[in-house]
Order: C-alpha cells, then sequence, then structure tokens
C-alpha cells in the first residue's frame, strides 16, 4: 500500500507518513525483482490467483490518486515492468488532500491526468467520492461514495471500475455488504480483522523507511496473517 512518491528531506514534510522518495520505491521495486517476485495490479493478482498463476506476483496500491503518481511513480513502474491499481477519488478532481489537516498539500489528478493513467495500462480503482470515513455516513451518502464514484469513473476512462478502497482503511459490516452490492470485483482494506475477505482485502503499508530487512519482515508478517485467516475460515 503506497500513496505518494515524492521528494522530501524533513519528517515533518511527511506527517502521516504516506511518501516515499522515487530513489527508495525504485529500490523496493528491485527488492521485489531481486527476489523472482512482480508487482501488479490487484485485478491482475486476483484472476491469476484464480487460474493458479499467482505464484511470483505481489499486490501495488497507490491510495488518493496524486498527481506525482503520473509523474513519479508511473515511469518507475514501467521500468522494472509493474502494474498497480490506483484508487482515485473522482469527486475531487484536480484539487488536493484537503482531508489531511496537517498537509502538506498534494496536487489530486484531473480527469486527463486519470485517463493518461489507464491508457497506460494500469488499474484505475475508486477511493469513493471525498475521502469520508464510510462508517459514519448516512446510506444515502455511502451510496454515492460507491456507486456515484464507480460511474463517474466509467464516464472518465470508458470501464466501470472493479476495485475499491476503503478511506482511511475504516469499515464495517455495512460498508463491506453495501460495497459487494454495488457489483465491486473486490476491495482494499487495512487491517480488517474477522472481515477480511474478498470485499475486505488486507495491505501492508509501505513506507519510507522500508529497506531490504523491513520489507522481508512485513511479507513474512503478512503470510503469517494470511495462514491464520485461512486456519479461521
Amino acid at each position: 500500500m503506497y500513496h505518494s512518491v515524492a521528494e522530501f528531506t524533513d519528517p515533518a514534510e511527511d506527517p502521516y507518513g504516506i511518501t516515499v522518495t522515487p530513489a527508495t520505491l525504485e529500490a523496493q521495486l528491485l527488492w521485489l525483482r531481486s527476489r523472482g517476485l512482480r508487482g501488479v495490479s490487484v485485478g491482475e493478482l486476483l484472476r491469476a490467483r484464480a487460474a493458479g498463476r499467482g505464484a511470483g506476483l505481489v499486490g501495488l496500491t497507490f491510495d488518493d490518486g496524486y498527481t506525482d503518481y503520473l509523474t513519479r511513480a508511473l515511469p518507475l513502474l514501467r521500468r522494472y515492468d509493474c502494474t498497480s491499481t490506483l484508487f482515485v477519488l473522482p469527486g475531487r478532481l484536480g484539487v488536493d488532500n484537503v482531508w489531511d489537516p496537517l498537509g502538506p498539500r498534494k496536487s489530486l489528478l484531473t480527469a486527463e491526468g486519470i485517463r493518461e493513467v489507464a491508457a497506460a495500462g494500469q488499474e484505475i480503482g475508486s477511493h469513493g467520492l471525498l475521502h469520508q470515513d464510510l462508517t459514519a455516513a448516512a446510506d444515502d451518502v455511502l451510496q454515492q461514495e460507491l456507486r456515484g464514484s464507480r460511474e463517474l469513473i466509467r464516464e472518465l476512462t470508458g470501464t466501470l471500475p472493479e476495485g475499491f478502497c476503503y478511506p482511511y482503511g475504516h469499515l464495517d459490516e455495512r460498508v463491506v455488504a453495501a460495497t459487494r452490492a454495488a457489483e465491486y470485483g473486490y476491495a482494499c482494506a487495512i487491517d480488517p480483522g474477522r472481515l477480511a475477505g474478498p470485499h475486505a482485502l488486507p495491505r501492508t503499508h509501505i513506507s519510507q523507511a522500508d529497506g531490504a530487512g523491513r520489507l522481508r519482515i512485513k511479507q513474512l508478517r503478512h503470510r503469517v496473517h494470511e495462514l491464520r485467516r485461512a486456519v479461521r475460515r
């Protein structure tokens, strides 16, 4: 799970820990390739797993749809033959991350930018309309965030998005059920606990501090969590 790819030198410039530098992203992609792994979109990963071809693939996601995905992340993904899923906010085209009160302000992709990402072969998913906590949303707002954002993305790209990503990682049974009913094929969370499943996929947050050692630990931890979930099922 990534968000933004941008240059910064002071941790105070990244109070929410959502930014990695291009050099760090490149090192992390190289680490994957050195272990015989390739980053792909979540849609591609799930289809490959369903066909028994998921070995060696790792899902890469970028939340929020920042402009720096197009300028900083995409060139590196192409260089290392990777794809990813970009979760965008069609209700906030061309503005910034107003939901992060501490900043820094980061610009979001315009409609044209999203189309350019889709044309480059990257998967576009929905992050809702406005980056709201859906567990606190009224039913009508929840439907707009889920179904309304899906339709707007279809207008932008010509394709209905398969995937959804819960803002802040917040979800509950009502929100997961509504996401499934909105006909998304899958949805990404962070640590969904007992709700884990196709519409509440767990992800591992990747940060600027994650070098080879930390990446290996996170890889092993994720596998342990997957085994535990499989045993519970």
